[in-house]
């Protein structure tokens, strides 16, 4: 092992004897009594030396010879320590481009050389992005650009001028068909790297029309729901952004699950939808869908996206994220899944729920 301390988190001196590193409250940590022959030793620690190499530069600055194994123990512990040599293969393959997200990694996950692993992960996934309008082509380029293998979009029709945004369709894509231009858009990002054929492990379903994003149809998502596949929903609902539900099926709320629960809660909502699906087939003008909103929205959607393949756990999993304009201040929708549903999700949250203890959890603070 050659210990680094990230260098993605800034130092400071808090008082004489007290380091900081990270600045936002998320991730800082703050480190304390450091000695200045410590603060020498931690200088050290940049990747170029082994643990031996250490103990010898200890010795130089009259430190104990126990002091390298503490000090990198404790580092590890705080989440402030890298391994400079882990899986050298993978560390190699990552291009100039994603050096700014293996840091941003590398203060997320805190296990040395967990950045690179989650990296070598993302180079492995396939996701599919079900539609090709300013949410959902942004969100395809974004992840293929933030290292995702295999990125595939699935659209018909042509590009009209109010499916282009910034990061998404350019503008001289206008006429031409929607998978093919979204499929340029997102291969400029690919580093040549050759699509993998692999399962798709997510599916994004970023409907044009964000009616389809705030109710989704259970039928849309029958494909998915019968080969397990997770799917996350995501777009614009006139000047609302909407991100979420992810759907584990089997064990979180479903597209059906939604619509039970809201329909036994206002009986007239069936009604209501499929007006608005009906309206959105024979739709004449032009949907809106604010840019700024829309790239906002694309943008969650493909964090959400990127947490699921790092193996952060199912964000936005049983609730919706909503974004309303002029503020955009966020709120959230809570769902639960369907005792009558067929996806079965009801009796996992049933058996979860009987296994939890009134035992509190432990917490660490830094």
């Amino acid at each position: 092992m050659h210990p680094m301390i990230k260098p993605a988190l800034r130092r400071g001196w808090r008082d004489r004897q007290t380091l900081q590193y990270g600045m936002a409250p998320a991730h800082a940590v703050l480190l304390g009594p450091v000695t200045d022959h410590t603060a020498a030793l931690m200088d050290l620690m940049d990747g170029t030396r082994n643990m031996d190499q250490l103990q010898e530069e200890a010795r130089r600055l009259g430190l104990g010879p126990h002091i390298p194994q503490q000090l990198t123990e404790r580092l590890a512990t705080a989440g402030l320590l890298d391994d400079a040599t882990a899986d050298r293969e993978a560390s190699a393959a990552i291009s100039d481009r994603l050096r700014p997200d293996l840091a941003s990694l590398s203060v997320v996950h805190h296990a040395p050389g967990s950045a690179v692993q989650r990296l070598a992960t993302r180079r492995s996934a396939r996701i599919q992005v079900r539609g090709a309008g300013r949410v959902g082509t942004t969100v395809a380029a974004t992840l293929a650009a933030a290292g995702v293998g295999q990125v595939d979009v699935i659209d018909g029709g042509d590009v009209e001028p109010w499916d282009t945004a910034p990061g998404g369709l350019p503008p001289h894509s206008v006429g031409s068909r929607r998978d093919a231009a979204a499929r340029t858009a997102v291969g400029q990002w690919r580093d040549g790297r050759n699509g993998n054929r692999a399962r798709v492990g997510l599916v994004l379903i970023t409907p044009r029309d964000g009616a389809d994003a705030y109710a989704p149809d259970p039928r849309t998502a029958e494909p998915f729901m019968e080969t397990g596949t997770p799917h996350l929903y995501g777009g614009v609902a006139e000047a609302t952004g909407i991100v979420g539900p992810l759907v584990l099926p089997g064990i979180t709320p479903c597209a059906d699950c939604l619509m039970r629960g809201r329909t036994e809660r206002e009986p007239s909502w069936p009604l209501l939808v499929g007006q608005w699906r009906t309206a959105n087939r024979r739709r004449t003008g032009t949907p809106a869908c604010d840019i700024a909103l829309a790239t906002t929205t694309a943008g969650i959607l493909a964090s959400y996206a990127l947490s699921y393949i790092d193996g952060d756990g199912g964000c936005t999993s049983g609730y919706r994220l909503r974004l309303a304009l002029p503020h955009l201040l966020p709120s959230t929708e809570q769902f639960t899944a369907h005792d009558e549903c067929p996806c079965g999700a009801a009796s996992v949250h049933a058996a979860r729920t009987g296994s939890e203890t009134a035992e509190p959890h432990a917490t660490m603070t830094g």
